[in-house]
């Protein structure tokens, strides 16, 4: 069997589960590579994917005899299928974090189901940790990023927008990689100090500063890095602050390795930004994957430990309102003793 899919049955037995329905798609791809519309269910002995008849065809050539999953078209499954694929299921377990109350319900009265239960992230915590092909994946697209990042350095000029900067991103993943991870942050002069700015109108000027954050997806998984950028000469106003965020980050990798407490990382950058007068107002970091914000977060509010081969973003940032904003963003791998820098482009002053 699928050993994701035979994983998780025995992790279902360990809670007394006899079945479950998953029906979020990025949990459906990670078990069963699958990425059409469509709902898993995990009976005692078999395990079910119900999709549009559309979609067929395209679920059969993903599929292996190892998968075990055998398929159904939505538009062929009776009343009482619904009915029987569960009658012998005492506790049928869901995503009470991903569906509606409404879709609960529906499932509730679908199914005949007895005792619905939840599964409290299972299949998400589990995602935390990477495997070889995710790793490879992952590490492809952070080489697309940075093959990205070398190209936008040539493309930026002076009286280009933020959003034609944007779109040429977005052009180039669309090419290079299965398109973006998120849309990315071009952001120029004050409206860096915006942390999730969104591209706007405003050109770029002979002397400017630029955050770019950006990520493209490789078979479904991701990859973020921010820079921020000059153009003409680095102002003196922002060189102490750019020193201070690429002194923590730097000082960040240092410490990322398997055992490692969130929240103590977290605690050192906050503690180094408030010396000198300034806040980390966002989590310093997160997971990324299927998603690209998964556990675990880096932040103080969080108790996780950083475990061998979760793959995790390093990107502290400090923003003054209406002036101007510095973060530096890199996705990295957590080794045993450390870690691994997956996006490896300039981080010291890069001036265009």
């Amino acid at each position: 069997m699928n050993p994701k899919l035979q994983w998780l049955r025995n992790k279902m037995g360990s809670l007394n589960l006899q079945g479950m329905i998953i029906s979020n798609p990025k949990n459906i791809k990670y078990l069963t590579n699958i990425d059409a519309e469509g709902i898993l269910l995990i009976k005692r002995k078999e395990n079910i994917y119900i999709t549009d008849g559309r979609y067929i065809e395209h679920v059969h050539s993903i599929l292996t005899i190892n998968d075990e999953i055998i398929v159904y078209d939505s538009n062929d499954v009776s009343t009482d299928d619904n009915e029987n694929f569960f009658m012998f299921c005492e506790n049928v377990g869901f995503e009470e974090n991903f569906i509606t109350y409404a879709t609960y319900k529906e499932y509730m009265r679908k199914y005949k189901i007895h005792n619905f239960v939840e599964t409290e992230y299972i299949i998400e915590k589990q995602r935390m940790i990477k495997d070889e092909e995710e790793l490879h994946a992952i590490n492809r697209a952070c080489n697309i990023t940075d093959e990205c990042f070398s190209y936008m350095l040539q493309f930026i000029k002076p009286g280009m927008t933020e959003k034609e900067i944007a779109y040429e991103i977005e052009e180039y993943y669309r090419h290079m990689a299965d398109g973006i991870a998120f849309d990315p942050i071009v952001a120029s002069g004050e409206n860096t100090s915006k942390p999730h700015a969104v591209p706007t109108d405003r050109k770029i000027e002979e002397v400017d500063i630029i955050t770019i954050d950006m990520g493209c997806k490789v078979n479904g998984y991701c990859s973020d890095m921010t820079r921020t950028i000059f153009v003409g000469k680095v102002p003196d106003a922002v060189k102490p602050i750019y020193d201070l965020v690429l002194t923590n980050q730097k000082q960040v990798l240092d410490e990322y390795r398997d055992g490692a407490s969130v929240r103590h990382l977290s605690k050192i950058v906050e503690i180094n930004f408030k010396m000198r007068g300034h806040a980390l107002i966002h989590s310093l970091g997160h997971g990324l994957g299927l998603d690209i914000h998964e556990p675990p977060y880096i932040s103080h509010k969080s108790d996780a430990l950083l475990r061998e081969n979760m793959v995790v973003t390093d990107e502290p940032g400090i923003y003054i309102p209406g002036k101007f904003g510095v973060r530096i963003e890199d996705t990295i791998q957590i080794t045993k003793f450390g870690c691994i820098k997956l996006t490896n482009s300039e981080k010291n002053y890069i001036i265009i």
